[in-house]
């Protein structure tokens, strides 16, 4: 999928939130266990719900990898899913690989050609040559973790190095490696208040943001500090939305959640104009 590709679905849909598929087969409802595949049977019905509200959907893949190859099935029957009846949603493998050479070029054949993922996320610890065989795929997007929302983010990210932010470097030094107009950024939704800084490092790029709800992240910081032009933020929202409820109305449930956000969304963007 194109970058422009994705921008005419959020205006089309007034609408730049992704949904995290992150499934716990301890929180899902109880109807679905028994299923022969509970987790794609999930998926499947949050998908058919909120498809008109989502610009894309992201799979944590270590919520399916935990279940062996049963898990690998349904995230693969889950990205068939989406790419055959919603080819237009934008589809990110949250699996943050990171390795060099010829094991980089091996994760993204994975993701890319086989699953027929849009993007993945990548740790960048490792530099340029654990990032650039991703960026080497037409039209697909390598989706960099710059400044995660967790408390641990505090460690290393926003340490000072040569008096400048690590976070700082690696969004700066990501610009220089081929193909980087193929980058995007994760920026946790806790760190709104860095967002305008990363904004003129980056003014063009897409940010995905997750942390908006469970976390704590506020939609309304995230938007006044990272929007551009062509809006470049992908707002995630996983357990807020997905785990409304867990009774028969859990697809429902979802959909109400969705549509609350892309209302605030929609409103977010007729109030720039």
């Amino acid at each position: 999928m194109t970058t422009q590709e994705l921008v005419t679905q959020i205006t089309k849909k007034q609408s730049f939130l992704c949904i995290g598929l992150d499934v716990d087969l301890d929180k899902i409802p109880k109807h679905l266990v028994d299923l022969e595949d509970p987790i794609f049977e999930f998926n499947k019905a949050i998908i058919d719900a909120t498809h008109h509200l989502a610009v894309g959907y992201k799979p944590n893949t270590a919520f399916y990898e935990a279940y062996g190859i049963k898990g690998w099935k349904s995230l693969e029957k889950t990205i068939k899913y989406l790419n055959n009846n919603y080819p237009e949603v934008f589809t990110i493998a949250d699996a943050k690989r990171g390795d060099i050479g010829n094991t980089s070029t091996m994760y993204a054949k994975a993701f890319f050609e086989d699953l027929e993922f849009d993007s993945v996320t990548i740790a960048p610890y490792m530099g340029k040559d654990s990032v650039e065989p991703f960026l080497a795929f037409k039209n697909k997007h390598t989706i960099l973790l710059a400044l995660t929302s967790n408390q641990g983010a505090f460690d290393f990210q926003t340490k000072e190095i040569d008096r400048k932010e690590l976070y700082k470097h690696v969004l700066e030094t990501s610009k220089t490696y081929q193909n980087s107009e193929n980058l995007m950024y994760v920026v946790g939704a806790t760190k709104a208040e860095y967002l305008s800084d990363i904004r003129t490092i980056v003014p063009d790029s897409f940010l995905l943001v997750p942390g908006v709800g469970a976390q704590g992240g506020n939609l309304q910081d995230v938007c006044r500090y990272g929007l551009n032009d062509q809006v470049g933020l992908l707002i995630n929202s996983s357990r807020g939305i997905i785990y409304a409820s867990d009774g028969v109305d859990f697809a429902k449930a979802a959909a109400n959640k969705a549509l609350e956000l892309q209302n605030q969304m929609a409103k977010i963007l007729i109030e720039r104009k």
